[in-house]
């Protein structure tokens, strides 16, 4: 029996090419999956079930083995947006990150510098893209971070506030709207990360840290991408307003920076 291939939603770059065949889950391989596979077997032999487990590299696509589960998208539903599935997401960073600290990196890894931590040399392996689409949850927990693509060396502080830039999210008004998001009290819900993972004081003001340099710098990945006429992103692009929904953002973090600061040192 031929088992049925099973397109997977979600994503810009992938999208529409990310299947699911039986146990398996081909997907395009990025350019550095030999070193992110070599991480990822790392991951598996050290206990921390929480990524997909690389089974093999063939013609420019990668096969992972399934993670069951649900993984949420946009118009995200209202369990994927509560205190309890946030935190649960920070834990598993947390997980992540202690898995990572007994990988030793080698003079030839290879590790994408899009979204990388900008001060090079951090102690652990960082995801760089925990947005909702790329978690898997089960009864409303997560389990299993997906798409490691952009994972580099990196500081805790710089992972937590990519993922909560997106998650919290850290975004205005409109943005957020316009992925579905209807959550209230930001500012208590980045404490809840910190508090989740386990944060010291000075994490907690690394984090705002490179919340100042991930929206100063907000929106250059994704205009790379579309003037390199990436379709996924060209769409994208057209459809959030182009540069203008980033400078959005960065006003409104202008404005209500303070209070996440304030919050975060309570």
């Amino acid at each position: 029996m031929v088992d049925e291939v099973e397109v997977l939603q979600g994503g810009v770059a992938n999208a529409g090419a990310v299947v699911r065949i039986g146990e398996d889950v081909l997907r395009p391989a990025p350019w550095n999956s030999a070193t992110i596979h070599r991480f990822l077997r790392h991951l598996a032999r050290s206990g921390a079930v929480i990524a997909p487990e690389p089974r093999s590299l063939d013609g420019g696509r990668e096969r992972l083995r399934f993670i069951p589960g649900d993984v949420p998208i946009p118009p995200y539903p209202e369990w994927a947006q509560t205190d309890d599935a946030l935190a649960s997401i920070a834990k598993l960073i947390r997980a992540l990150h202690d898995g990572s600290r007994g990988f030793t990196n080698n003079r030839d890894d290879a590790w994408s510098d899009e979204m990388a931590d900008p001060q090079p040399g951090g102690p652990v392996i960082c995801h760089n893209d925990v947005c909702m689409e790329n978690v898997v949850f089960r009864t409303g927990a997560a389990v299993a971070l997906l798409d490691f693509d952009f994972a580099a060396p990196g500081r805790p502080s710089h992972d937590l506030a990519c993922f909560a830039r997106m998650c919290v999210p850290i975004d205005d008004d409109v943005s957020r709207a316009n992925l579905g998001w209807n959550v209230t009290r930001l500012p208590d819900r980045l404490r809840l990360i910190a508090d989740a993972y386990g944060c010291t004081p000075a994490d907690r003001q690394d984090i705002v840290a490179s919340l100042d340099y991930a929206i100063a710098n907000g929106g250059e990945f994704v205009r790379r991408h579309a003037e390199a006429g990436e379709s996924g992103f060209v769409e994208m692009w057209a459809s959030i307003g182009g540069m203008a929904r980033f400078d959005r953002r960065r006003e409104w973090w202008g404005r209500r920076r303070a209070d996440f600061a304030a919050t975060m040192d309570r």
